[in-house]
């Protein structure tokens, strides 16, 4: 059977040709009418295939965890804790005093050469993005008299970036300033806090080194981890892999924050802990920390 044609065109047949406003109205309902057949008509058949089983369990969402970076710097904090030290924090935009002067390192000290500074205001380059925490230990003898027994934890930032080390990174800072401090209160807290983090079976040693605000100075290294010693890309086929640098805080330090050199002794430590990370779950490269990669973080 044969269907009756639309009502435009009975008009037309009829009256002849419609307004241009009421032909254009005329046809946007005839195709929304046969939009809607069609749509209706394409449900039914969906229903007609498709079943829901409503019993079913629906889909746990994932669930995040904290990073590893954050779980490390969190034990090391947890660990300085339990051996007597308090936690105070510290600006990461810094004066340039408080980030190399007031820790022994003029302007024309070529130890700068070794911070691979981010200078951010103009000529007088009076604020840097701090390079270490240490600019706390400054900050934390000013505000207070001995004993003080500090750790400063944070982001850092210098301009370097390979498999070690990184544009932005963390780093704990500690202090301990009394009478009489020594080197071998500084040895011993280090191990045992070596022992605490990472087991006591690892092997450890104190190496001289340089930095200008302690005098004398060490750097503490343990057995690279990749490699059991054997040597790889991470140690520099050396076996061994830097994990923190210390020394009895430099006379010249006591200056800047008014206290009495002759009366007073002090320990400073720092440790990357991007790098101690690495050690525990012998990662090869800092930059996988800072990926993103869900594939990486979902190990952890």
């Amino acid at each position: 059977m044969q269907e009756p044609p639309p009502a435009a065109l009975l008009h037309l047949q009829r009256h002849g040709p419609l307004p241009r406003a009421a032909a254009r109205s005329a046809l946007e309902s005839a195709f929304d009418a046969r939009l809607a057949e069609i749509r209706e008509k394409e449900r039914r058949a969906k229903e007609g295939k498709e079943r829901v089983d409503v019993t079913l369990p629906g889909r746990a969402p994932a669930l995040g965890h904290r990073h590893p970076v954050s779980r490390t710097l969190s034990e090391i904090v947890s660990i300085f804790q339990r051996l007597g030290f308090s936690v105070r924090g510290g600006p990461e935009i810094e004066k340039d005093y408080y980030n190399f002067e007031a820790l022994n390192i003029p302007k024309d000290h070529p130890a700068r050469d070794m911070q691979d500074t981010f200078y951010v205001d103009g000529p007088e380059r009076d604020l840097v993005l701090r390079t270490h925490t240490s600019p706390i230990q400054i900050r934390t003898m000013e505000a207070m008299r001995p004993p003080v027994r500090v750790i400063a934890p944070g982001a850092v930032y210098r301009c370097d970036s390979d498999v070690t080390h990184s544009p932005m990174f963390h780093q704990v800072e500690g202090f301990a300033v009394d009478r009489k401090t020594t080197m071998s209160d500084l040895k011993g807290l280090l191990t045992e806090f070596c022992r605490m983090m990472f087991g006591p079976d690892l092997p450890l040693r104190f190496r001289p080194s340089f930095f200008p605000f302690t005098e004398p100075s060490a750097e503490v290294d343990i057995r690279c981890v990749i490699c059991r010693g054997a040597g790889c890309r991470v140690c520099k086929d050396s076996g061994w892999l830097e994990i923190l640098g210390c020394g009895m805080i430099d006379p010249a330090v006591y200056g800047f924050v008014g206290y009495d050199p002759e009366e007073h002794t002090g320990f400073a430590f720092g440790m990357g802990v991007e790098r101690i990370a690495m050690l525990r779950h012998g990662i090869n490269d800092i930059r996988l920390f800072f990926e993103n990669d869900i594939r990486f973080l979902s190990q952890f």
